[in-house]
């Protein structure tokens, strides 16, 4: 009869036999070590969110907060607020002329020239983002100076100025004030490695001449508008879709740039922003609308060649902006047309 397989005896360090270890023991130290292996995920993925929270913090106080830059004037006599939690940003591209030095002492008259004015309406529901441009030579009303060039408000009165004077024009009520220096806008070009415009790859100081020209265009003023929004669109689409957010030396690199390029009101904080950012998180550059407030065409007055609003076209804009309704109104034909594929 075949004898039965023994089982081999079980010693210890000193050669004498060891009891085996019970199965109850085995599972907690399975469960011991698999606890253990959690516990070193998660401290590296907080480490993680923490070093990308403490980054993005560290960029977000790099931006200049500019004082007084709103309107300081009785509610009663600004246009009401856009209803719901809808918002509406000012933003205003300027070339400035300032040293380093000199700029640390904020706004001075006659320094920097508004080359761009555009309002970004941002829906309640965050789904969507409405960018309209005002032509710089829009023949206007500027409070204490009478009728002039919009982009004169700005360099007789700073941002608090222009952002009045966008106001009285549009009726429409400015949230917050996001100031972008032209000039700094070839690092960000850079760090995100570079935009495509008509099939052209452009660096940043391609860019930057693609922003400023316009002499050489049909429309002027008109034409150079549309570049500056085309290339927005190609900036945004190439943030949003290169990979830059997902690769943390790109991002960061592009985190300190918006610090130098970018400033903003004082009623913004981290806070605010960072909010703002997680709620746009899913929105992707063809939910971003770009159009111009619509014209009548141009004219002579005191020897300039000013842009003349067409006030009874830009009526239903600016209520579908107050009244958070673009999409509809933009459906309905009602707004002006959106920026085309082909822009001189």
């Amino acid at each position: 009869m075949a004898r039965a397989t023994e089982t081999p005896e079980t010693t210890d360090d000193t050669g004498s036999e060891a009891e085996p270890t019970p199965p109850r023991r085995r599972r907690r130290r399975w469960l011991w070590a698999s606890l253990g292996a959690l516990t070193a995920v998660l401290l590296l993925a907080g480490t993680a969110v923490g070093f990308v929270y403490w980054r993005t913090d560290q960029a977000l106080s790099s931006i200049e907060r500019i004082p007084d830059a709103l309107p300081t004037a009785p509610e009663a006599s600004q246009p009401p607020r856009a209803e719901g939690d809808a918002l509406v940003y000012l933003l205003v591209g300027v070339d400035d002329d300032r040293t380093p030095d000199d700029s640390e002492a904020g706004w001075q008259a006659g320094a920097a020239r508004s080359d761009t004015m555009m309002l970004l309406q941002i829906p309640a529901d965050r789904r969507s983002a409405w960018l309209v441009s005002l032509p710089r030579d829009t023949w206007t009303e500027i409070p204490g100076h009478g009728e002039a060039k919009l982009n004169a408000a700005y360099s007789w009165g700073g941002p608090s100025l222009m952002v009045e004077t966008v106001q009285n024009l549009t009726g429409v009520r400015i949230d917050h004030l996001a100031v972008i220096d032209w000039s700094g806008f070839r690092e960000l070009t850079d760090a995100v490695g570079g935009v495509t415009i008509d099939g052209a790859r452009l660096d940043g100081r391609e860019a930057l001449a693609y922003v400023r020209e316009r002499k050489s265009l049909p429309e002027g003023d008109l034409d150079r508008a549309r570049r500056q929004q085309n290339f927005l669109r190609s900036l945004l689409n190439e943030t949003l879709s290169a990979g830059t957010l997902t690769d943390p030396g790109r991002l960061g690199g592009l985190l300190d740039t918006v610090g130098d390029v970018v400033s903003v009101d004082d009623g913004l904080s981290n806070g605010d922003l960072r909010s703002l950012a997680w709620d746009l998180r899913d929105l992707r550059g063809s939910a971003v609308h770009y159009m111009n407030a619509p014209v009548t065409g141009t004219a002579m007055i005191e020897g300039q060649s000013v842009v003349l609003l067409d006030e009874a076209a830009a009526a239903p804009l600016w209520e579908a902006i107050r009244t958070d309704t673009m999409p509809s109104v933009a459906a309905s034909g009602e707004a002006p047309p959106e920026l085309g594929t082909n822009v001189r």
